[in-house]
């Protein structure tokens, strides 16, 4: 096992740990460790609320979750000689579950979980058709998961962090904030938010001197959405095995990680769609000296994906257009295509005896393909949604027969709160 540089306490909340990370992005939080090129090392990651979420059968949690709070990340690491236009290799060697840890109060002790948020509280990918909060807590056994809020269902896990990055540049920071300031200036009032713009309430910025505190917290930009320094991208096939070029912005890189996800659907729908945890990742960094212009990266970073993942060998598709459900046509809309056909697919899985709500949450959190598979034939985008058929207890193609069904259980909770 590679050295731990970033261990964390279980029994302590992540403002508290010997080494402080962060949950905004400012080119002034300094480093929190030092590595050099070449070296491997294992990092530990807190679930992104930090422990806010329980393994029990209530969604308040979900739709109380504090936004403000979100993500914690662990570090930066400053990764020794890397200036500005380098591509900073990170290859990721491992990933898991917090390790020795099988039971416990905190995501990755064991289980995950997956929440539709609220309309009110950031909301989802069908947050109109959604509006409330709900959550499935999932068990791991091994390297599979089952929840008692979606019964009927095992799949294994496609473990990988849904954010990393590395610091943007003064002149970056400025640009996301004046850019994401306009767009919200354009629906101030929208529910749920354009954008989240700096918010100081909350802010952990690492071992900032606390005279540099206010200034950087009203300037850090907020973690949620993927950026130029990657960020919040949320892929799923980022898995063990994987090697990622990041373009570096400042002396060091300034690279962090966190948002571990045992699985996960394409798009990670119900916004907390992953099966979020805490747990580690070990890690292999190197640096390619002006790679950025070398290889015509001026923003946004390159992957090479594992090749350890979940293999399925027959799946049941379901499409969608650019037309609205009041029947509206729509131009080559992909982003509505993609909604109609998960809707789709939540229509035909509800046949099986699931509600709507466990649907929904199965596809945020078990391994289904997602892609935008035409966008030229006018008016109309094409998006599609892969369900492994493996994954399910029961035989979910159409057929003459009769429908099977399944015992939905407790099924899924519903939050009550505010």
């Amino acid at each position: 096992m590679p050295a731990n540089v970033f261990p964390l306490d279980s029994t302590k909340p992540f403002t508290d740990q010997k080494i402080l990370g962060h949950n905004r992005w400012h080119p002034d939080i300094p480093p929190a460790v030092s590595v050099r090129p070449g070296d491997t090392f294992r990092v530990d990651c807190r679930e992104w609320f930090d422990g806010y979420i329980k393994n029990d059968d209530s969604a308040e949690d979900i739709a109380t979750a504090p936004m403000h709070t979100v993500h914690t990340l662990s570090g930066p690491f400053r990764i020794e000689g890397a200036k500005p236009g380098d591509l900073l290799v990170v290859d990721l060697l491992d990933v898991g579950p917090i390790p020795q840890e099988d039971e416990g109060p905190l995501a990755g002790q064991g289980w995950g979980y997956t929440g539709i948020f609220a309309k009110r509280n950031g909301g989802s990918f069908l947050t109109d058709q959604f509006p409330d909060a709900y959550k499935a807590v999932w068990d791991f056994r091994g390297e599979k998961a089952t929840s008692r809020h979606v019964p009927g269902v095992e799949f294994t896990g496609m473990i990988h962090p849904g954010l990393m990055g590395t610091a943007p540049s003064p002149e970056l920071l400025r640009a996301w904030n004046q850019r994401e300031a306009a767009l919200i200036a354009t629906d101030p009032e929208r529910v749920p938010p354009l954008a989240l713009p700096p918010e100081p309430h909350g802010a952990i910025l690492g071992g900032l001197p606390e005279q540099e505190h206010d200034r950087v917290a009203g300037e850090g930009a907020r973690t949620a959405p993927p950026r130029e320094n990657g960020g919040n991208q949320d892929i799923k096939n980022l898995t063990r095995g994987t090697r990622i070029f990041y373009p570096v912005f400042v002396d060091g890189a300034n690279f962090s990680v966190g948002d571990l996800h045992f699985s996960q659907g394409d798009g990670e729908i119900t916004f907390c769609g992953g099966i979020e945890m805490g747990g580690f990742v070990d890690l292999h960094v190197d640096i390619i000296p002006g790679g950025m212009e070398k290889y015509g990266v001026s923003e946004n970073a390159i992957f090479m994906p594992g090749n350890t993942q979940p293999q399925h060998s027959q799946w049941l598709s379901f499409s969608g257009t650019s037309v609205t459900l009041e029947g509206e046509q729509r131009y080559l809309d992909s982003h509505l295509a993609y909604q109609r056909a998960c809707l789709h697919a939540i229509d035909y899985l509800s046949t099986f005896g699931w509600s709507k709500e466990q649907a929904y949450l199965l596809l945020g959190a078990a391994p289904i393909e997602g892609r935008f598979s035409g966008v030229v034939d006018i008016p109309n985008a094409c998006a599609t949604v892969y369900l492994p058929l493996d994954i399910f207890d029961i035989d979910i193609r159409p057929g003459a027969g009769e429908v099977p069904r399944i015992d939905p259980g407790i099924g899924a909770p519903r939050a009550t709160a505010g």
